[in-house]
């Protein structure tokens, strides 16, 4: 059974306690990433995620650490375009002092100065990993071009010239405005007392206002299909071709996984068996959804010799094609269905990821589904749901393509 409750000040807590484990997750979710960020500030809502392992005025970074090391924990935080999450996953009978220090980091963290510049170093160290990555640096290209005239477009990591500057009180009015009542989900899943826990949290996040007085940064997110070739003396060629696809709040969002299992999903997908086993021409390839709350886009990864390009996109783009004549069987979408259950019912069995599934839809689509539900959705899916989305986002007009390499013979 999944509760689901909601403080005065507008945070909200939702739990499902899971009797058969003996471990708890335990996550706290800020409505903030990216996307609330401007050219100025690019990249603080990461920055923060960094600090706040840094030391209260309790206890030192290596205290934070230590602590959760000694009871057999795992602490850790993550940013997204749409969120900040910091999670921990303990043994039932850690969990009050598990939820000491992450409450402790949340509310006490001291940003001293000098952990400041510290920090400046590791998240530009962070930024020149991530662009030695090339399969990195082809999403990334390809996000900055296609919503370029939104802060969609913004890099997670922020800018070198941004992460130099930040000061203390950057963050504070920052944290001021964004980490606020009604930005903040909290979500617990596995073996737990609802009630201790419930007043353990009231009696932490009471504090918080519950409105900020700055107003939210209005985008046009709009998609724009973009061609980008990024030079890089590298042996492999990385590309993303991608189309405009569906929002999370889309009624076809299961329809989606569906489809993109078909096509690129797995190894017996369409894309890995006729382009990897049949003609080797790559050796990584796969589709995936990127929805966020106002919109998504489709994207088809592959990493290969840049002699292979043209011949790979010529068989991505048939197939493609081919599905939009043919459309794809009842007995595939059938036997897709059987899968995704399997997966999403397999999953379930760790409190990490009921945790996780809890708080993303709640945090961004304020509302939670139970399992069940999940399922018969699943199993609602119909022929003309995937024969409407093979429609609705294979549009060759809207494609964009991305390439990272050995770009300087490449002829498209």
């Amino acid at each position: 059974m999944i509760d689901e409750i909601k403080l005065k000040n507008g945070v909200s807590i939702v739990m499902e306690k899971m009797d058969s484990m003996r471990s708890v997750s335990f996550g706290i979710f800020v409505k903030n990433g990216s996307i609330n960020e401007n050219e100025s500030n690019n990249g603080i809502s990461h920055f923060i995620e960094h600090m706040l392992f840094k030391g209260t005025k309790l206890r030192t970074a290596k205290d934070i650490a230590e602590e959760i090391d000694f009871i057999g924990g795992q602490l850790n935080a993550y940013t997204s375009k749409e969120y900040t999450c910091y999670y921990l996953r303990v043994l039932d009978t850690h969990l009050e002092k598990a939820t000491d220090i992450l409450f402790d980091m949340f509310f006490n963290s001291k940003f001293d100065e000098d952990d400041i510049e510290k920090e400046s170093k590791v998240i530009l160290e962070e930024i020149s990993m991530y662009e030695d990555n090339p399969e990195d640096v082809v999403f990334t290209e390809l996000q900055k071009n296609i919503w370029k005239n939104s802060s969609l477009s913004y890099s997670i990591l922020g800018t070198v010239e941004n992460i130099k500057k930040f000061k203390r009180k950057d963050f504070f009015d920052f944290l001021e405005n964004r980490y606020i009542g009604e930005n903040i989900v909290i979500s617990i899943a596995g073996s737990f007392e609802k009630d201790e826990i419930l007043k353990k949290i009231e009696n932490k996040f009471f504090k918080l206002n519950k409105k900020s007085t700055v107003q939210n940064i209005k985008n046009n997110q709009i998609y724009i299909p973009s061609y980008i070739k990024t030079e890089k003396d590298i042996e492999q060629l990385h590309m993303c071709l991608c189309f405009e696809g569906i929002s999370l709040k889309s009624k076809y969002n299961y329809a989606a996984s569906l489809l993109n299992t078909i096509l690129g999903g797995g190894m017996s997908s369409i894309l890995f068996q006729k382009i990897r086993e049949d003609k080797g021409l790559v050796y990584t390839i796969y589709s995936y959804n990127n929805s966020y709350s106002e919109n998504g886009v489709f994207n088809i990864y592959a990493a290969l010799n840049s002699n292979n390009f043209n011949k790979a996109l010529e068989i991505i783009e048939k197939e493609i094609k081919k599905l939009k004549n043919d459309k794809i069987s009842l007995e595939q979408i059938n036997k897709t269905k059987e899968q995704l259950k399997s997966n999403y019912i397999m999953g379930l069995e760790s409190t990490s990821n009921r945790m996780s599934g809890l708080g993303r839809s709640k945090i961004l689509l304020n509302r939670i589904k139970t399992p069940d539900e999940i399922i018969n959705e699943v199993d609602k899916i119909k022929k003309e749901d995937i024969d409407y989305l093979i429609e609705e986002i294979f549009d060759f007009n809207k494609k964009s393509i991305s390439l990272v390499g050995n770009i300087k013979n490449i002829k498209y």
